[in-house]
């Protein structure tokens, strides 16, 4: 770097052109001391050390560098409060569109199958349909939870995923106290995905639920409730036989929704709907439906309970 020349300050005027010019002995008495001041000190001070000032101040910027690097990237230190003020910050400017039971559908969709029971034709043909229900996978071999009197009497069984591709199915087991039939599709999506089974054990009335299945053969529909009673018994109209233990819950179900799923707000299944109870012979929903705990429906695919 190129020093800075120094300079001495002097108050005597330059002469005019033609004028005489002082005597040296003059000039020396009449010059008067240069008087230091602050900015002619730091520069006479820079010039001498120019190299240290240089270093010292190198060191300086970069203290002060990595100090505000550190206050900015240093996470602060949230407390409880912080965190429950955030979490119901996101809660309410959550998108409307992003409701409990769409969330919900979706972790369940790809598991929901439609069941058709087919009756023998007496005369040989094909076998004519005899009646919709729905099922759920719960193994991703192709194993197929539903309800006994959606296929109990069926000649032939077949399903269809949530791809659209069909397959005929065989009921491996059966669980008439509770209503319970399980399947074997013979033939398997791709991408087959099975359900998340979860325990009723923490279940409580209020607990927002939906039901996801083919009421009169439509669907799959998606509707949603909440749990209105536990431990429920049941007994058909015709009084043929009493399903005990069963989860009450008002989300509608009605003829198609036997052997679908009755899921949780988190998309996992609690249930299979099994029956809705109605005074009239309509047999349209009045607001109560039943479901057989994920329980007894894991017992009866040989599976072991939660």
């Amino acid at each position: 770097m190129k020093k800075v020349a120094l300079y001495s300050r002097s108050n005597r005027s330059r002469t005019r052109a033609g004028a005489q010019a002082p005597s040296a002995e003059a000039a020396t008495t009449a010059a008067p001391e240069p008087t230091p001041t602050p900015k002619g000190w730091w520069r006479r001070f820079y010039a001498r050390h120019e190299r240290l000032v240089l270093v010292v101040g190198s060191g300086v910027f970069t203290l002060v560098a990595i100090f505000g690097y550190a206050l900015i990237t240093t996470p602060m230190s949230l407390t409880q409060k912080d965190i429950d003020l955030a979490v119901q910050h996101t809660l309410e400017n959550m998108p409307p569109e992003y409701s409990m039971a769409s969330m919900a559908y979706e972790v369940v969709r790809p598991s929901v199958v439609r069941v058709r029971a087919y009756k023998e034709d007496e005369e040989g043909g094909e076998d004519k349909p005899e009646g919709t229900g729905t099922g759920v996978v719960i193994v991703d071999s192709g194993v197929i939870l539903t309800n006994f009197h959606v296929v109990g009497s069926a000649h032939s069984i077949k399903v269809t995923f949530a791809d659209g591709s069909e397959s005929e199915a065989d009921i491996i087991s059966v669980q008439p106290e509770d209503d319970l039939a399980v399947l074997q599709a013979k033939i398997l999506p791709d991408d087959l995905i099975p359900a998340t089974m979860r325990s009723t054990a923490d279940l409580a009335l209020g607990d927002e639920v939906i039901t996801v299945g083919y009421p009169f053969g439509i669907g799959p529909s998606v509707s949603s409730g909440v749990v209105s009673g536990l431990r429920r018994e049941y007994r058909t109209p015709e009084g043929e036989r009493v399903l005990s233990n069963l989860i009450q819950f008002d989300a509608a179900a009605n003829p198609g929704n036997s052997g679908g799923p009755l899921v949780t707000a988190d998309g996992e299944v609690v249930g299979i709907v099994t029956a809705i109870l109605n005074p009239s012979d309509q047999r349209v929903f009045i607001g109560i439906g039943f479901a057989v705990p994920i329980e007894n429906a894991a017992s009866a695919a040989g599976m072991s309970p939660f």
